[in-house]
């Protein structure tokens, strides 16, 4: 019996106004300590999956990004949340409970040596698979969806059991507007014979859409 990374994956998305810039230094100094403080609670408490089912949530998220100090309703709030979030994972190390992979820009291109280097730590079996459904997600909302929205953050949670959930960003530079994706996955334990058989599309299951975060917040 061994774990199938690739079964049970949702899907969610949120849109918001395209901006550009910084957030502030002291800011995001703030927003990493609140953010390292707020996931070892809600892992201390519910465990590792439930923070990352809400970091799946589009509302939960974008609410979490607000409570950290960023409470713009702006493509930032995604880069900067989550670039929170990795600095704590940095300086909480394993205490944080959740792992942490790739980023905005060119460190996007480094989740997959990212997950691997995290599976070989953390023993995950088949971490391979991790960072196939990491690529997957990322082709997904770029060439397959081909909406418009360049993807140009890619970050990728997951736990030492294997359950993952990306968050990922694509922007639209002449409608000005950003599109935010939502992956959550958690393995299925399936039996050998079984896990010989082709993958195929209906083992996906896309949680309901709802509609895009615009003028909400």
């Amino acid at each position: 019996m061994r774990p199938s990374y690739t079964a049970g994956m949702k899907r969610q998305m949120a849109q918001l106004p395209l901006h550009s810039g910084k957030a502030p230094r002291w800011l995001f100094k703030r927003m990493t300590k609140l953010a390292g403080a707020v996931t070892m609670a809600i892992v201390d408490e519910f465990g590792p999956e439930e923070m990352l089912r809400r970091l799946a949530d589009p509302w939960w998220f974008q609410a979490f990004g607000c409570v950290l100090g960023f409470d713009w309703h702006s493509s930032g709030v995604t880069t900067v949340t989550c670039g929170a979030l990795k600095e704590a994972s940095k300086f909480y190390g394993d205490d944080l409970g959740i792992l942490v992979a790739g980023g905005k820009g060119a460190l996007s291109r480094k989740t997959p040596t990212e997950i691997a280097d995290a599976s070989d730590r953390h023993a995950i079996a088949n971490g391979e698979l991790l960072v196939n459904n990491s690529r997957i997600s990322a082709k997904v909302d770029s060439a397959a969806l081909q909406d418009g929205y360049q993807l140009y953050h890619h970050n990728f949670f997951c736990t030492p059991k294997g359950q993952w959930c990306v968050v990922q960003q694509g922007m639209n530079e002449e409608t000005r507007w950003a599109r935010r994706y939502h992956w959550l996955g958690k393995p299925l334990i399936i039996s050998s014979a079984s896990r010989t058989r082709p993958f195929m599309a209906s083992q996906i299951h896309r949680a309901p859409i709802r509609r895009p975060l615009k003028h909400q917040l």
